[in-house]
């Protein structure tokens, strides 16, 4: 099993900046990715960022040049360094472990945490 626990949502005004992170415990040896997904009210959760353990990363066309994911593998923990916040990135954002085991994938999630950008 594996343990996320987030942090660093809150409110914040359009323009402005947030950093989330995502500790991560437990039988972090078999993770090969975390990431960051959000969802908005009445609306499908999204993939925003993702971090392999090579390094790799990709993002939302929406958060691109905007948004950066990082990670430190010594504290398990992933971060997301958010710039230039709109309104529309307001959402519960989760991190998400994905472990590969003999081949098989395992996901686990974050308790999530709330963002809040006004206009």
């Amino acid at each position: 099993q594996v343990q996320l626990v987030e942090s660093g949502g809150g409110l914040v005004q359009a323009g402005g900046s947030l950093r989330l992170s995502c500790a991560a415990s437990g039988r972090t040896f078999s993770i090969n990715a975390m990431g960051w997904y959000r969802q908005a009210p009445g609306k499908e959760r999204e993939l925003v960022a993702r971090i392999t353990i090579g390094g790799s990363t990709n993002y939302a066309d929406s958060v691109k040049g905007r948004f950066t994911i990082s990670r430190d593998s010594a504290k398990n923990t992933v971060y997301l360094q958010m710039n230039s916040l709109k309104p529309e990135d307001a959402a519960v954002y989760y991190c998400n472990a994905h472990r590969l085991v003999a081949g098989k994938g395992y996901d686990y999630w974050g308790q999530g945490t709330q963002v809040t950008v006004s206009s």
